[in-house]
């Protein structure tokens, strides 16, 4: 528990308070345990196979079972039980339940908290709306179920489980995650309403079952078909566990290639789920920009090696050739479908506002959403990386630096999104390349504040460290103001100097490279249906 903030400690023990005092008035010998128990060892039972190897893994590793899939048992147990009664039947399952990552202990707590909370309130709007008689429970001469009256306080207790989930949902992600309050209940409670709808129904179908004359044998009927749709969404996360192994492997191919910015990729995705969220994206999209931020330099792929790690300045030749990497990129990613919007950033990266960047020159608005929060990501962390030749500017440096560049080159409500990220989440440098940073104090002043020999360029306005000074010449030599490139390319004249030396620190005219480090996305506090236990 250490590791979680204090918010969201008081969080969890108070929503586990909560649940102790739900279930608390069914401890008493009255209550109906041969039900509560079957219910709750059935629930139990529907939660071991994502836990387990045999039998719900499958060979390939994947659990087609996930945390959420068998909620109609718990909607059931609202159903057929009073409230103390029914919350007492989500424990078991919830504490045996998978939990993927750390810290396991409270993570299991919170779900098992959760669960019985939400459990408890389906239960109380059921009886509200006459679920009880509606079920056939003798009220008013009633034995059978009255349809479609039955259907209300059924939906009345699948409305109840879902704004119960909702909300505590987002209050896990403000208190563990950190996440404004605006972005986040965007969107839980919409994406719930279906699925835990469809659960009410299941629900309804294993109460009435369980009180026929065939007995609570055969309500587990009811349980077949979810588990077959289990099974369905295993094959996504298979597919989606494909996804990610494509990505990493192109990601460590560029990591071997150029190994002065490693860590600078994963790094860049992470910048960028930050920007995303604080401009309020759906998880979807930001899923795909992170994928973006990780891929913006594959096409470093099809740069020469001895390009990428020449020590000192750049040949006019070889800066067109590191200025091809955004199509090399893009003709690498094109036919990977997954990506989708991920491609345009790839190809866009390097594009400016001011209409002065590359490949084609886009400006303003013209520049894909994307590409334009991956410029800021792949700037900042360049200024901010400690490589083998240069330590990195502060956080604040960097900071200001991009808000210098803001309106020209980035785009300044990107550049303030990543501000407010910062402030709230901090930020953790590390050195990329391979050999240790040397001793002794930190390099002069950086070429954004030393006017460069060479004629200035718009898009160099926000420049990176220079080169090593063991690699440094006397003076470069001069760079004209633009120089034709072949027809084969297709892109026309592109000025040599369209460098961001922001984006682009390995060396004084050379862009950056990508690398490896720490995973990004949320930390799986939610417990939402088709998101398992652990995103």
């Amino acid at each position: 528990m250490r590791a979680i903030p204090v918010a969201a400690r008081v969080c969890v023990l108070g929503i586990a308070l909560c649940a102790a005092l739900c279930v608390h008035p069914a401890l008493r010998p009255d209550t109906a345990w041969g039900v509560v128990s079957l219910l709750a060892a059935l629930y139990a039972f529907c939660e071991l196979p994502a836990r387990c190897r045999c039998p719900g893994r499958s060979a390939s590793g994947s659990a087609p079972v996930v945390a959420g899939s068998f909620f109609p048992v718990l909607l059931a147990a609202a159903l057929l039980l009073p409230p103390a009664a029914a919350a007492l039947v989500a424990v078991p399952g919830a504490l045996l339940g998978r939990i993927e990552r750390r810290p396991r202990s409270a993570r299991r707590i919170w779900r098992a908290a959760q669960l019985t909370v939400a459990t408890w309130a389906a239960a109380w709007a059921q009886t509200l709306f006459g679920g009880p008689v509606a079920l056939g429970g003798g009220g008013y001469g009633l034995t059978t179920p009255d349809f479609p009256y039955v259907l209300l306080p059924t939906a009345a207790a699948a409305l109840a489980f879902c704004l119960v989930l909702s909300a505590l949902d987002g209050a896990i992600l403000v208190t563990a995650e950190r996440l404004p309050l605006r972005t986040a209940w965007r969107g839980l409670l919409p994406r719930s309403l279906a699925p835990l709808g469809a659960h009410g129904l299941a629900g309804l179908m294993m109460a009435v079952l369980w009180r026929s004359p065939f007995g609570p044998l055969s309500a587990l009927f009811v349980l077949l078909p979810m588990y077959i749709s289990c099974w369905v969404f295993a094959q996504y996360h298979r597919e989606r566990a494909a996804h990610q192994a494509t990505i990493r492997a192109l990601v460590q191919a560029v990591d071997i290639k150029d190994r002065y910015t490693r860590g600078h990729s994963e790094r860049v995705g992470h910048a960028s789920v930050l920007i995303a969220h604080e401009l309020g994206m759906e998880r979807e999209r930001i899923e795909v920009l992170r994928f973006a931020g990780i891929l913006h330099d594959v096409g470093k792929l099809g740069v020469p090696t001895r390009v990428l790690r020449k020590d000192g300045p750049l040949t006019p030749e070889e800066r067109r050739v590191i200025e091809l990497h955004p199509e090399y990129g893009h003709e690498m990613v094109r036919g990977i479908g997954f990506l989708g919007e991920a491609r345009s950033a790839i190809l866009h990266h390097h594009e400016r506002l001011d209409g002065t960047g590359y490949p084609y020159g886009l400006a303003g608005q013209c520049i894909p959403e994307f590409a334009r929060v991956v410029a800021v990501a792949d700037a900042f962390d360049a200024m901010t990386s400690t490589r083998s030749y240069r330590r990195g500017r502060p956080v604040p440096t960097a900071l200001a630096e991009l808000e210098r560049c803001a309106g020209t080159q980035f785009d300044p409500r990107m550049v303030r999104a990543l501000a407010r990220a910062l402030d709230r989440h901090g930020w953790q440098t590390a050195v990329t390349a391979d050999e240790p940073v040397p001793p002794g104090p930190p390099p002069g002043p950086s070429p954004s504040a030393t006017p460069a020999p060479s004629p200035p360029s718009p898009s160099s306005s926000a420049s990176s460290s220079a080169p090593p000074p063991t690699a440094r010449p006397a003076a470069p030599p001069p760079v004209p103001a633009a120089l034709p490139l072949s027809a084969a390319t297709g892109r026309g004249n592109v000025p040599p100097a369209r460098t961001s030396g922001v984006g682009h620190a390995a060396h004084a005219a050379r862009t950056a490279a990508t690398g490896q480090s720490g995973r990004t996305g949320q930390s799986g506090w939610s417990e939402r249906y088709g998101r398992g236990g652990g995103r």
